[in-house]
C-alpha cells in the first residue's frame, strides 16, 4: 500500500546514509543534514547539495546557520533543544526554518522562532527506548489543532507504515528507518 503525503522528510547524520538515486525527481522530498559529531568534507557536502538541487530535493542543515548559508541550503532545521533566535536574522528571502518539538511548550517556542514546519516526536514507540513516551495517532492528530504544519517522527517503520494514512499531517519524517531499510523509500511513490 502507498502512503500519499505532500512532503517526506529524511533526517540523516551522514550523506552516505541515503542513496539519492532511489529518489526520483519530485518536489516532495526534504533532507535534513543533522551531523553533530564528525564533520564531513566540504567537497562531499557541496556535491551532495548539488545532487539535491538537480533532483529538486529541499536540503536543510541542522543547527548550523553558517554551514547552511555556505552550502546555499534551502533552510535551517532547529532541533528541540535549540532555543536560539539567530536564524531569524537571515535576510535570504527563500530561506526556510523548520524545527522539532516534543511537547506543547516546545511547539510554541518553534512558532516564535518562525518555523514553517515543526517535526513532532515521537509518533510511535521506538525500539531503542521502550519506556519512552510516545503520542500515537489520536494524540498527534489533536496536536494539529495547535499548528497544522506538524510532521510526525519517531518509531515509523515498515510494520506500522500503513497506519500513517490515519495521521492527518501533510507528511512525515524518517530517521533510523532509512539506514535499516532503504527500500522504504520505494513505498513512497
Amino acid at each position: 500500500m502507498f502512503i500519499i503525503k505532500k512532503k517526506y522528510y529524511f533526517i540523516i547524520k551522514c550523506t552516505k546514509e541515503i542513496n539519492l538515486k532511489n529518489i526520483k525527481k519530485y518536489k516532495k522530498f526534504s533532507i535534513i543534514y543533522r551531523n553533530q559529531n564528525n564533520i564531513e568534507k566540504k567537497e562531499d557536502l557541496f556535491r551532495f547539495r548539488k545532487i539535491c538541487k538537480l533532483k529538486s530535493i529541499d536540503f536543510y542543515v541542522a543547527n548550523n546557520l553558517d554551514l547552511a548559508i555556505k552550502l546555499n541550503a534551502d533552510g535551517i532545521y532547529l532541533s528541540a533543544h535549540n532555543k536560539s533566535f539567530q536564524p531569524l536574522l537571515v535576510k535570504k528571502k527563500k530561506f526556510k526554518i523548520i524545527g522539532s518539538a516534543h511537547s506543547y511548550k516546545e511547539i510554541f517556542i518553534k512558532i516564535k522562532q518562525k518555523c514553517k514546519v515543526i517535526i513532532l516526536s515521537k509518533l510511535f514507540q521506538v525500539n531503542y527506548d521502550k519506556k519512552a513516551p510516545y503520542l500515537g495517532v489520536i494524540k498527534f492528530n489533536n496536536f494539529l489543532n495547535i499548528n497544522k504544519n506538524l510532521i510526525p517522527l519517531g518509531g515509523i517503520n515498515s510494520e506500522n507504515f500503513n497506519i500513517l494514512k490515519n495521521v492527518r499531517s501533510q507528511g512525515f519524517a524518517l530517521m533510523s528507518e532509512i539506514k535499516k531499510k532503504p527500500t522504504i523509500i520505494s513505498r513512497l511513490f
